[in-house]
């Protein structure tokens, strides 16, 4: 599992870094997309208690992560994340970013195990948009992986 996880890690942090538009911009677009397919799978309060435990664990490293208010905001999901990262330069915003899913994804495979986590992702990036602009090494350990799945 340890190779699986770290192809994981490798797609996560290859899909972040590939992006072309704002760091802040890029992230809410990963994240909605994460989102819609973890909430069909385990429901709107299991992602939040998935992504509040990723955010505790990733402000460790990155202690602006941490939230300045307790209430939600009901329009967006990640309003308080694109702020945070939109205040942070663009390399930093993606470090903390690629650390957040790799978190996230992490708890994620510990409760519902890899070959979920990979179809999940496979559903909400798209193996298409995993590919795209990506080293080669990895968009073929990535296509063979999700073909296995």
């Amino acid at each position: 599992m340890e190779s699986r996880d770290l192809l994981r890690h490798q797609i996560i942090e290859s899909l972040i870094t590939h992006r072309t538009e704002k760091v802040a911009d890029a992230a809410m677009n990963v994240w909605e997309k994460l989102a819609t397919e973890i909430i069909s799978v385990v429901g709107e309060e299991g992602f939040n208690s998935l992504y509040e435990r990723s955010v505790f664990l990733a402000q460790r490293t990155f202690p602006w992560l941490a939230a300045r208010s307790l209430s939600p905001q009901s329009d967006h999901r990640f309003a308080e994340l694109k702020i945070r990262l939109a205040e942070q330069t663009p390399v930093q915003a993606r470090v903390a970013n690629i650390l957040l899913l790799i978190t996230f994804t992490d708890i994620l495979t510990s409760l519902i195990g890899e070959a979920l986590t990979t179809r999940i992702l496979r559903s909400a990036w798209g193996s298409e948009e995993l590919m795209a602009g990506h080293p080669n090494d990895i968009s073929n350990k990535a296509g063979k992986e999700f073909d296995n799945e």
